[in-house]
């Protein structure tokens, strides 16, 4: 995954809204998003490694009745990963880093303890979010510490974390105006229907505006490729081979308890993916 939106507490009845493109090789095999059966894990697979780009705890409850529907129990834990783009090739021997985000969903420890447990030279370069409905961390192995996120709209892609890019500033720059007031009005006055927004959503992640030459990043690639890596989708027949394979939309619903009303509010993690199809020639 290339790049992500994360708007973190920005909404009490909504405090996770992430946006996501995934960026790889478009003969390297994938599964779409679905329960894993494997692992309590909702995501997409990389079926070349095993791991996965994002996804949620999420573990199918076992029923007597094989005729209902299936019921899912999670535990609030999200995760995503991208890879830093340095000019640094990965070693044989790096584990994937589809493990950093399966890892996480997987165990008991809160989003810092994880972050700071990551043995960070096991991997090729990489940003990791990691998050519950109460903390949300950012890590990678470039010399960023594990760090909390504030409240507020977080932009992640190749680089480091504070790292002003055009296509992080144009997906900061539309997500603000374009969809963070379309939520807004959703939660009050369209009891928090996300058909309001989600349309413009995918409509921004789906920009293929490229950077101008004097604002290409320096990441040791040719500038070429830099300018073909530029945009938020990635869709360009200067890179036949590669582009943006998936786009993804992660909430966190704050939702009433309804058997106890003084109890604190049920937390509720949506993942929509959908397979991005490349249309250039």
């Amino acid at each position: 995954m290339c790049i992500a939106a994360i708007a973190w507490q920005l909404f009490d009845e909504m405090p996770l809204v992430l946006l996501s493109n995934r960026d790889e090789f478009l003969q390297r095999p994938t599964t779409p998003a679905h329960q894993w059966v494997d692992m309590p894990i909702y995501a997409g697979r990389d079926d070349q490694s095993g791991g996965t780009w994002l996804g949620i705890h999420q573990q199918t409850l076992s029923s007597d009745n094989v005729q209902s529907e299936n019921v899912f129990s999670q535990n609030g834990r999200w995760a995503a990963v991208l890879n830093f783009r340095d000019g640094v090739q990965a070693a044989l021997d790096q584990r994937s880093r589809g493990e950093l985000v399966t890892d996480f969903l997987t165990s008991d420890l809160s989003p810092l303890a994880y972050a700071r447990q990551v043995n960070l030279q096991a991997y090729a370069g990489f940003n990791l979010i990691v998050g519950d409905d109460k903390q949300a961390v950012i890590v990678n192995n470039r010399g960023y510490p594990p760090t909390a996120l504030h409240s507020g709209l977080h932009i992640i892609s190749n680089g480091q974390p504070d790292n002003a890019w055009f296509k992080s500033e144009r997906l900061r720059s539309r997500v603000r105006q374009e969809v963070l007031p379309l939520i807004s009005e959703s939660l009050a006055f369209h009891n928090g229907d996300k058909d309001y927004w989600l349309p413009a959503a995918w409509e921004v992640l789906t920009d293929t505006q490229q950077a101008p030459d004097e604002q290409l990043p320096d990441t040791g690639v040719p500038p070429a490729l830099e300018q073909a890596l530029s945009s938020i989708c990635i869709d360009t027949s200067e890179l036949p081979n590669y582009g943006t394979r998936t786009q993804s939309i992660l909430t966190l619903n704050k939702l009433a308890n309804s058997n106890n009303k003084t109890a604190e509010p049920l937390s509720k993690l949506t993942l929509q993916s959908r397979e991005y199809l490349i249309k250039h020639s």
